[in-house]
């Protein structure tokens, strides 16, 4: 009889499935040591701005030529997130959970915006046992967040769209477009009455 494969919550959880998130230790460790490094990168960046970048990009899966933030950043496991180039992500970034991130080139990311990947048990049993499990987000290229905006578990942002400051996105948004609100909704198109010619200055 072929032996009995134990996996572990980890594995559960970036399969996309139910995991118990407090039973893992290896989630706590993934978590303490991401953590650890956000305050590392804090108490760097106004001494030592190149080695605060360097950990950083050690830190996320992957990051673009270019990107550039400003702390304190917040996540749980950075090798979770991937930052495209010439990104920008502004003060006091949280990004929740085990679900991929994927922030595409030439993104602007206001200050406090709120990335949560987590959707918890219904079930209030199910919950108290810690049952949890975790979608993507995917920002794609050229997108404008404004400030406070939260970005809920499953949603993509459209490339080159704009969300409004203090929105909260619970579905997808198409590309090229201007969303604002609770919940988000789309108010109308970015079209080319929206250019001011700044690139002929």
């Amino acid at each position: 009889m072929p032996p009995v494969l134990v996996r572990s919550e980890y594995d559960k959880m970036v399969a996309g499935e139910w995991y118990r998130y407090r039973s893992g230790p290896e989630l706590a460790e993934l978590t303490t040591s991401t953590q650890r490094t956000c305050r590392q990168i804090t108490a760097l960046y106004d001494d030592d701005q190149a080695a605060a970048h360097a950990l950083f990009v050690g830190m996320l899966a992957s990051v673009g030529d270019g990107a550039d933030f400003r702390p304190p950043l917040y996540l749980d496991y950075g090798s979770r997130l991937r930052v495209g180039a010439n990104t920008f992500i502004n003060a006091d970034f949280l990004a929740l959970g085990g679900g991929e991130i994927t922030i595409g080139a030439n993104v602007l990311v206001g200050p406090s915006a709120r990335f949560y990947t987590p959707s918890h048990a219904v079930d209030v049993v199910e919950r108290r046992a810690g049952y949890e499990r975790v979608s993507p987000i995917v920002i794609e290229d050229d997108v404008w967040l404004g400030g406070n905006v939260v970005v809920c578990p499953g949603v993509t942002i459209g490339a080159g769209s704009i969300i409004g400051a203090g929105s909260v996105v619970t579905r997808d948004v198409p590309p090229g477009v201007i969303a604002v609100g609770n919940p988000a909704r789309v108010v109308r198109a970015i079209g080319p009455d929206d250019r001011v010619g700044l690139d002929m200055l």
